[in-house]
């Protein structure tokens, strides 16, 4: 399939990403960005917490949304203008996530695009919800 233009995207259309979290995702997140919170890289203090082990980075898992807008829907040549995040539930190690998009609304003067942007578990329970705006440029 091509590249999407602003056209051929309409309301309601979806997209979507899966990918099973790993211990290496966690780490290369926390070099990358520098955010060692224990919580995500040390087991033995995560034992102590509300969560009973380590959990994902929540702006790494939102951050397979930003596949799912870059990649397919609007796709390439799309530029993030906002993103919010409402964190709901943890993403531990060992889960599958899947990030889902869907066109809520379409601003053609300046080629905008309104998007629902949620991401749930394998047992299909949300773990992120929010909304991002984004321009597609042609």
């Amino acid at each position: 399939m091509g590249e999407l233009t602003y056209e051929d995207i309409k309301v309601g259309d979806q997209a979507s990403v899966t990918k099973t979290v790993s211990e290496a995702d966690i780490y290369q997140f926390a070099g990358i960005t520098g955010d060692f919170n224990p919580i995500h890289v040390d087991k033995e203090f995560a034992k102590d917490t509300v969560f009973k082990e380590r959990i994902a980075h929540g702006i790494l898992t939102g951050g397979f949304i930003s596949t799912v807008i870059g990649m397919k829907l609007p796709g390439k040549n799309s530029i993030y203008l906002s993103q919010n995040f409402n964190f709901k539930a943890p993403v531990k190690i060992g889960d599958t996530v899947k990030a889902e998009v869907t066109v809520l609304e379409k601003i053609d003067k300046k080629k905008i695009i309104l998007l629902e942007t949620i991401v749930r578990n394998q047992h299909g329970e949300v773990v992120i919800d929010g909304g991002a705006t984004v321009m597609k440029k042609e």
